[in-house]
């Protein structure tokens, strides 16, 4: 939908943990935006402080079904996303890879920049996680991506009542 969050063409104006409670039939959940850590034309202080932010809310957060890490797919693989790759590893979160921005680049750059950090990240993991190419002015990649997250809330769902029993 238009206007449900504010962007911007400037990296960095995100600065703020924001929440969208999602209501689809019956199921009620939670999608939070976190501030971006890469190109962000912010002070070396603010940026520790969004890392330090960031780093906690996720390792924190005992609701947290799985982080969906945007990437720009315009770009060959940079070393902020593969060290941020790592430390969701390190810290034991759930995550997928969703390469944002495929719209902008002609479907050759973007299939070898996605296949260059698969592999890159394939030197450092056994496995890789669920990844999705998406092309927003299309809404390519738009329905296996509600798919994917349709089957994490009913797994997420079954698991919260298993628990209870």
């Amino acid at each position: 939908r238009k206007n449900l969050a504010k962007t911007s063409a400037t990296p960095g104006k995100t600065q703020l943990i924001n929440h969208f409670e999602v209501v689809s039939g019956d199921h009620r959940w939670y999608l939070v935006d976190l501030p971006g850590y890469g190109f962000a034309k912010v002070s070396a202080s603010q940026r520790k402080s969004w890392e330090r932010m960031i780093g906690e809310y996720i390792r924190e957060r005992e609701t947290l079904g799985i982080l969906f890490l945007l990437i720009d797919a315009r770009h060959r693989p940079q070393k902020v996303d593969l060290d941020f790759v790592d430390k969701l590893g390190e810290w034991g979160v759930p995550f997928c890879l969703v390469f944002t921005k495929a719209d902008k680049e002609t479907q050759k750059v973007v299939s070898l920049n996605v296949n260059s950090f698969l592999k890159e990240m394939s030197t450092r993991w056994e496995e890789l996680p669920p990844h999705f190419v998406t092309r927003a002015e299309k809404g390519q990649g738009r329905d296996k991506l509600l798919t994917f997250i349709e089957r994490m809330n009913k797994d997420y769902a079954r698991h919260q009542s298993e628990s209870k029993a």
